[in-house]
C-alpha cells in the first residue's frame, strides 16, 4: 500500500472515530490528568521550577483534547497567563476538543492541519510542545519531530509519547490477524464488527489476552478498539530507539516518565545485580529496566535543546516549593501504611517503595505553598536533610511530587 493510500486510511479513521472517545458533558464532572504535559511536570523538568512569562504552548496532534484541556485548565486555575494552541488534522476530533474547552470556559486556539505543516499553519515559536501518541503514526517520525523542533523556542521543551514495543506484546499479532480477516480498505464499521467478534474468543494463550498493560480494547470503546488493533500505520519503540529518535532530532532527554520505572533497582532485589545495574550508563539502565519490567506499553519523555540551561531545583533548596500532581498528602500517607512502604500497581505489576519512617510527618506539611525550609521547620523531624530527599526521590520517581520556584 502506498504512503498516500495509508494517509487516506488514517485520515478516514480519525474522522470516523475521533480518539480517544470523549463526551464534552463529562467536563462538568472531572478533569482527565496524566503525562506528559501536567503543569507541575513541565515546570519541574523543562523550566527549572519557574515558568517563563507569557507561556506559549502547542499541542501537535492534540486529538480530542485530553492533554490540551488538562494543561489549559491547570494554567487557568493557577492564574498563569498563557497562549494554548491545538493543532490536529481531524475536524471531528477538534470539534470534540473545542466543545470540551467551551464547557470549561477555556481560551484555546484551534488550527486545522498536519503537524508536518506546523511552520506554515501555527509558526510559533513555542515554549512548550506536546506531541502525545502521534509520531508513531507518521510515515516518517523523524520528519515530524524535525517540524516541531523548528518551532520550539531555544529555552523551551517538548513532552513526547510513543508506543513501547516490549509492553505492547500481543498487539501486533492481533493486528495482523485482523488484516487477514478484514482488509484495511473495508469500511471501519465492518472492520470493527470483525474485531468485536474476534476478541472475546481469543485463546487463553494469546499474548494480547495475557497483557495487563494494554487495555484500550477493553475500556476505550469502539475508538479504543480501532486505534489499538485496526490502525493502518502503527510502530512501537524500545527505549533506546525512542531516545535515539530524540537525540538524532537534535534534542536531549531531561526525564523519562515515570523515572522509577526506568531504574533497574526498582525490579532488582539481589545486591550484586543492583551493583551491576548501577555501573551501566543511563541508556543501558533504561534498557535493562524496560526488559525486566516487560509492561511499559508507552514511553513518555521530556526533551530540550542540548544547550538548555534550566535544571530542576535540588530537593534541599530551601526556597523550593514541593507541589503535588494527581494526588495529595493524605492519599500518599495512606498508601504507605504503617510499614512505611509505598505500594501501588502500574499496568499489572505491583511496586513497593520503602520510605523513611519520618516521611508521613514531613508530607503532612507539603501543601503546594510551603517552601522546603518552612516544611523542615514545621515538621520538626530529626535527620530531615536525609529523610526529605529520600522521600522526594520516591514520589518524584512515580510522578506525584515536583518542585517549583516562587
Amino acid at each position: 500500500m502506498s504512503t498516500l493510500d495509508t494517509d487516506r486510511l488514517v485520515a478516514r479513521h480519525y474522522e470516523t472515530l475521533p480518539y480517544p472517545a470523549r463526551n464534552p458533558k463529562d467536563e462538568a464532572k472531572r478533569l482527565i490528568e496524566g503525562s506528559p504535559s501536567a503543569l507541575p511536570e513541565i515546570r519541574h523538568w523543562i523550566f527549572g521550577g519557574a515558568l517563563p512569562a507569557g507561556l506559549r504552548v502547542l499541542f501537535a496532534g492534540g486529538g480530542t483534547g485530553d492533554g490540551c484541556i488538562m494543561l489549559a485548565q491547570q494554567l487557568k486555575d493557577a492564574g498563569i497567563a498563557a497562549t494554548v494552541t491545538h493543532l490536529d488534522m481531524s475536524a471531528a476530533a477538534q470539534k470534540v476538543a473545542a466543545e470540551r474547552a467551551a464547557v470549561r470556559g477555556l481560551d484555546i486556539q484551534f488550527v486545522a492541519g498536519s503537524l508536518l505543516d506546523v511552520e506554515r499553519l501555527a509558526p510559533g515559536p513555542y515554549d512548550y510542545i506536546d506531541c502525545c501518541g502521534v509520531l508513531h503514526h507518521l510515515d516518517a517520525p523523524a520528519a515530524g519531530l524535525a517540524a516541531l523542533r523548528s518551532v520550539l523556542a531555544r529555552g523551551g521543551g517538548m513532552g513526547l509519547m510513543v508506543y513501547g514495543r516490549i509492553g505492547r506484546s500481543g498487539v501486533y499479532d492481533v493486528q495482523e490477524a485482523l488484516r487477514l480477516l478484514s482488509p484495511e480498505e473495508d469500511a471501519p464499521a465492518a472492520r470493527l464488527n470483525v474485531a468485536k467478534r474476534l476478541l472475546p474468543g481469543l485463546p487463553a494463550t494469546n499474548r494480547l489476552r495475557r497483557n495487563e498493560a494494554v487495555t484500550d480494547h477493553a475500556v476505550g470503546g469502539d475508538a479504543g478498539i480501532f486505534d489499538l488493533l485496526l490502525h493502518s500505520r502503527d510502530r512501537a519503540y524500545d527505549i533506546e530507539g525512542f531516545v535515539g529518535l530524540i537525540e538524532d532530532g537534535g534534542l536531549g532527554v531531561t526525564a523519562l516518565i515515570e523515572p522509577a520505572r526506568y531504574q533497574p533497582e526498582t525490579y532488582l532485589a539481589d545486591p550484586q545485580l543492583r551493583r551491576l545495574a548501577t555501573a551501566l550508563d543511563p541508556r543501558g539502565r533504561a534498557m535493562l529496566a524496560e526488559r525486566l519490567a516487560g509492561n511499559i506499553a508507552r514511553h513518555v519523555a521530556y526533551a530540550v535543546h542540548p544547550d538548555h540551561e534550566a535544571v530542576p531545583p535540588d530537593p534541599l533548596e530551601e526556597a523550593a516549593v514541593p507541589v503535588w500532581s494527581r494526588t495529595g498528602p493524605e492519599q500518599m500517607i495512606a498508601a504507605m501504611g504503617q510499614d512505611r512502604v509505598l505500594k501501588l500497581v502500574l499496568d499489572g505489576l505491583s511496586y513497593r517503595f520503602p520510605l523513611p519512617q519520618s516521611a508521613p510527618a514531613i508530607l503532612r506539611h507539603v501543601d503546594g505553598r510551603a517552601t522546603v525550609g518552612e516544611i523542615a521547620a514545621r515538621a520538626k523531624v530529626g535527620g530531615f536533610e536525609k529523610a526529605w530527599p529520600a522521600t522526594f526521590a520516591v514520589l518524584n520517581g512515580i510522578s506525584r511530587l515536583f518542585l517549583a520556584r516562587p
